[in-house]
């Protein structure tokens, strides 16, 4: 199964359109406007909240931590480094793996590959892929994904 996530690029803030396999609008997200450092909601079809990320501005390094249900599920540490970006994931029992700059990377839950993330070239804005197996795993790949983009669009490392 797949998501494919299109970013809007005439927007005030970061929005981003999430499309099933079939063409089909399934989620949108978006920031909040004036919020101090990135917060965005994730919304389903119906206008309902799933979920959100929220930066945690007094922190030396990027970090998000991602919510469902105004629970916290778990965080996202951008590290510091010199080339590549790198990041410390406590989410839903994953690791990631992968060339985080040219957006490829494999989401592991232990051993097995749970999802794949890739950026698709040559379209309007920025347009990623997330592939998964298990349905269960759809809107936490959905998170993870939207929170790594934030991080990676945060200066300072």
């Amino acid at each position: 199964m797949k998501l494919l996530i299109k970013q809007r690029v005439f927007s005030w803030t970061d929005t981003y359109d999430v499309y099933d396999e079939d063409g089909k609008v399934k989620y949108f997200v978006k920031a909040e406007f004036f919020a101090m450092g990135h917060v965005l909601h994730v919304y389903d079809k119906s206008e309902q909240e799933v979920g959100s990320i929220r930066q945690k501005i007094l922190s030396f390094v990027p970090v998000f931590e991602i919510e469902v249900n105004g629970r916290t599920m778990g965080r996202i540490e951008k590290k510091i480094s010199l080339f590549w970006p790198k990041y410390d994931i406590d989410f839903n029992g994953w690791r990631a793996e992968g060339d985080f700059m040219g957006w490829d990377y494999d989401v592991y839950s232990g051993r097995s590959a749970a999802v794949h993330i890739s950026k698709e070239l040559f379209h309007w804005g920025d347009t990623y892929v997330i592939d998964y197996s298990d349905p269960a795993d759809e809107l936490m790949a959905l998170l993870l994904v939207i929170a790594i983009d934030a991080a990676n669009c945060t200066g300072g490392t």
